[in-house]
C-alpha cells in the first residue's frame, strides 16, 4: 500500500521523468530510510539511476554508527553511496544549530548533485512534517509564504528538490519498517522536548487529535498545499511587475497595487537580493511600507543579513551594505 501510495504521489505531482539521475538525502532515520526503499522499487519504472548522500554532522555519538549502517545499505541494494563528516565547529555560528545544519546539508547535497549532475534531489519529509510545520509557522506568526510550508517539489538555488513521502503517514512508515522487519536508525534527540517542533509533535499535535480532530495533521497538510497553489500564483504576479519596473520599486505604481501584491513585491525585492527572506519579518515589512509612505526622499530602513531599504524621490531600492 505505501509504495502505491508514493507511486501516485509522484505520479499527481510529476516528480520524476524516466531515465533521471536522482539523490536521495538518506540519515538512516525511519522516513529516509522508507524514501530509498521506495525509489529503489519503483527505480525500474522510471528507469532512474540512484545516489545517496549521508552528511554526518558529527554532533552525536551514534553519528558515525549511523553512516556506517547507511552504507551497509547501500552496499546491499549496490547503490553508489557519498558521504562526508562536518567539522562540529562549522555550525557553530550565528542562527541557530538547526537552521546551520539545516544549511550545510542542503550545500553537501546540492554539491554532489552537481558532481553527479543529478536532476533532483529526494527528500524523506512526511504528511506527519508538514503538518507539524504548519502549526510551527502559525505560533510563529506566518503569511501565506510560511503556511505553504513544505513543497512536493521545489527548485531551490536551481536544483530541484522533490518529496515523494508528503503524502504519507508516519505510521504508514513505521507500519511498512515493521512488515519489511527493516529496523531503522532513531535519533533519540526526537523524543526530548528541546526544541519547538519537538514539542508540536509530541505534545500539541497528540492533544489536537485527541481532543479536538483526529485528521487533524491531514487537515495541515491540505491547508499547506492550498495556501501554496495560492502562493505560487501571486508570486508570479509579484515577479512579473518586478520585471517591468527594473532594478528599484517604482513608488507610484507600488501604491496602486493591492496590498496583498505590495507586501509580496517587497519581499520578492528583499529575497532577490539577499536571496531568501529568512530573518525577515512581517515588522520589517510594515517598516518598510512606512518608509515609503511617510518618510522623507533618502531615508533608510536597516535589515538583518547587511541589507537596506533606501527611498529615492519616486523610487525604492532594496541593497546590500558593502
Amino acid at each position: 500500500m505505501l509504495i502505491t501510495q508514493v507511486r501516485k504521489t509522484i505520479k499527481d505531482h510529476a516528480l520524476l521523468k524516466k531515465k533521471q539521475t536522482v539523490l536521495i538525502g538518506v540519515s538512516g532515520g525511519p522516513d529516509s530510510l522508507t524514501l530509498l526503499f521506495c525509489l529503489y522499487a519503483l527505480r525500474r519504472d522510471y528507469a532512474l539511476n540512484l545516489h545517496v548522500a549521508h552528511l554526518d554532522h558529527g554532533l552525536r555519538r551514534a553519528s558515525r554508527a549511523d553512516a556506517a549502517f547507511v552504507n551497509r545499505v547501500c552496499e546491499q541494494l549496490n547503490i553508489p553511496i557519498h558521504i562526508e563528516r562536518l567539522n562540529p565547529e562549522r555550525l557553530q555560528r550565528p542562527g541557530s544549530l538547526e537552521d546551520n545544519a539545516r544549511k550545510a546539508r542542503h550545500a553537501f547535497f546540492f554539491r554532489i548533485a552537481r558532481s553527479i549532475k543529478a536532476s533532483a534531489i529526494a527528500l524523506g519529509h512526511t504528511l506527519d512534517d508538514q503538518a507539524e510545520t504548519v502549526l510551527m509557522r502559525l505560533l510563529r506568526g506566518s503569511g501565506l509564504s510560511g503556511l505553504s510550508a513544505i513543497s512536493t517539489r521545489r527548485v531551490i538555488d536551481g536544483y530541484t528538490i522533490i518529496r515523494p513521502l508528503l503524502e504519507t503517514r508516519r505510521r504508514e512508515i513505521e507500519s511498512y519498517l515493521r512488515k519489511k522487519k527493516i529496523v531503522a536508525r532513531r535519533d533519540s534527540s526526537n523524543a526530548q522536548d528541546i526544541y519547538l517542533r519537538n514539542r508540536i509533535r509530541n505534545r500539541l499535535l497528540p492533544l489536537l487529535e485527541k481532543e479536538y480532530n483526529r485528521n487533524v495533521k491531514e487537515i495541515m497538510s491540505h491547508t499547506a498545499e492550498s495556501a501554496g497553489q495560492d502562493y505560487d500564483y501571486l508570486l508570479q504576479q509579484a515577479d512579473a511587475l518586478l520585471k517591468r519596473m527594473g532594478r528599484t520599486i517604482a513608488i507610484p505604481v507600488w501604491l496602486k497595487m493591492h496590498p496583498a501584491m505590495q507586501r509580496l513585491v517587497l519581499r520578492q525585492a528583499i529575497a532577490r537580493t539577499q536571496g531568501d527572506m529568512r530573518r525577515i519579518t512581517f515588522k520589517h515589512i510594515r517598516e518598510i511600507e512606512d518608509l515609503i509612505r511617510n518618510r522623507p526622499d533618502n531615508a533608510i530602513v536597516h535589515l538583518p543579513r547587511n541589507i537596506y531599504a533606501v527611498k529615492a524621490k519616486t523610487r525604492l531600492a532594496i541593497r546590500r551594505r558593502q
